[in-house]
């Protein structure tokens, strides 16, 4: 009998499909959990998409380790422009983290639409734009528009902030 490293060799895959399936199974564990304080007479309740999602996680695991226990194995995209061996280019990614975890920091107090501005406004000048005038208009009119997208057609209400009664 092989040595289990032998075994596993080539079939990497298998890490993502336990990964998978402990995520549905987290999900699944989840939405059982879920309290529904009443009955609905439609059939289809809170419960419902939580299921779904588990038991389409769970398949997609399931079908996963069999095609990779039969042969199968995932084939490098040859359309990919990124080189495995360069390094990461820490003056992006240091920026982008510090917006997002500005955002975090100061979306209850200023609200999602300073907050969201200065995310949106700030993941471009990161990445690399310099047109600053029309990326603040966009970046603004994406804050505002996500604001009221979720509230008006979420229900979602999005901290207002410093913009409280003005929104």
């Amino acid at each position: 009998m092989k040595p289990v490293a032998t075994w596993l060799k080539g079939r990497s895959e298998l890490g993502f499909a336990a990964l998978l399936g402990a995520v549905g199974a987290l999900v699944l564990v989840d939405a059982v959990g879920l309290a529904v304080p009443y009955r609905q007479s439609d059939g289809l309740g809170p419960k419902t998409v939580p299921y779904i999602v588990a038991a389409l996680l769970l398949v997609c695991a399931v079908m996963l380790a069999v095609n990779v226990l039969r042969g199968g194995a995932a084939e490098p995209e040859d359309g990919e422009d990124v080189e495995i061996g360069t390094p990461i280019d820490w003056k992006v990614v240091v920026p982008l983290g510090l917006v997002f975890i500005t955002n975090i920091i100061f979306i209850d107090t200023l609200g999602w639409v300073i907050s969201g501005t200065i995310l949106f406004w700030g993941s471009v000048l990161a990445l690399g734009s310099r047109n600053y005038i029309r990326d603040g208009l966009i970046s603004v009119a994406l804050a505002v528009g996500t604001f009221y997208g979720f509230y008006l057609g979420l229900g979602i209400h999005l901290p207002a902030g410093l913009l409280k009664g003005v929104l």
